[in-house]
């Protein structure tokens, strides 16, 4: 592995939000292990005992030294300009791929340029549509249809393992997108549009999630830079200030 596939690695950020039993997060911590991966943070976790996991996932004291606890999502992603989101279902308003293996080079890619994070719900029932909102795309890992549904630890493992062999397997390396627009900065985009489209009345009733929705998928598409996407943003924030003024 090359030092540049290394740094790859360590900059994804595996995301568990609102994990509910300590031996997942313990199996979680124990696959970043094997697979050579260093960043964890937790949303919104149940309470547990860092002994717990240490006694599940022997060694792991560095990557729970690193370990970040957050309140909610926003905190958690801000600083990511990539969000892969996992469920065992099928969405039909967020773009789903289950080529983990093709997908993996491209992740390592997108990780040169900045973190990127790998989201995944809790035990019970996975991430909500909220959360997937957040996602640029959603992975269905390609398990048998009548029983799609794995432990937490074990879709951590098999995604994990797929980066690794991708980071081990000489191959030409996808190009990385340049300064990829932060999670934070398209967030603010996402809520000033609504406040924009809000102010010329483009919503119809009970329309608005929807359309939404479509918009943000639209725009994790297009991939923005930061400075595309600061720019997107002056725009829906210049139509809101126009109409004060006229009002």
């Amino acid at each position: 592995m090359t030092r540049s596939d290394q740094i790859s690695l360590d900059n994804v950020i595996i995301v568990l939000h609102q994990p509910r039993d300590v031996v997942n997060i313990g199996g979680v911590v124990r696959a970043m292990k094997n697979m050579g991966l260093r960043h964890l943070r937790l949303v919104a976790p149940a309470s547990f005992d860092r002994a717990d996991i240490t006694g599940i996932a022997h060694r792991s004291e560095d990557i729970l030294a690193a370990l970040g606890i957050y309140a909610g999502l926003d905190a958690a992603l801000a600083d990511v300009t990539y969000i892969i989101g996992t469920s065992a279902r099928l969405h039909a308003d967020h773009p789903v791929r289950s080529d983990v293996r093709s997908l993996a080079p491209d992740l390592l890619a997108r990780a040169t340029a900045g973190p990127v994070a790998l989201l995944f719900g809790p035990e019970d029932n996975g991430l909500d549509n909220a959360a997937l909102d957040r996602c640029h795309l959603v992975l269905r890992l390609p398990t048998d249809p009548a029983y799609p549904s794995l432990n937490l630890a074990q879709a951590v493992l098999l995604l994990l393992y797929e980066l690794r062999m991708a980071a081990t397997v000489a191959a030409p390396s996808p190009s990385a997108p340049a300064s990829p627009a932060t999670a934070a900065q398209l967030e603010t985009l996402f809520a000033t549009w609504e406040e924009a489209l809000q102010a010329v009345e483009f919503f119809k009733t009970g329309r608005r999630t929807g359309i939404m929705r479509r918009l943000r998928s639209l725009f994790h598409r297009a991939d923005p830079t930061g400075r595309e996407a600061a720019l997107l943003t002056a725009i829906a924030r210049e139509v809101v200030q126009f109409l004060r003024r006229k009002a």
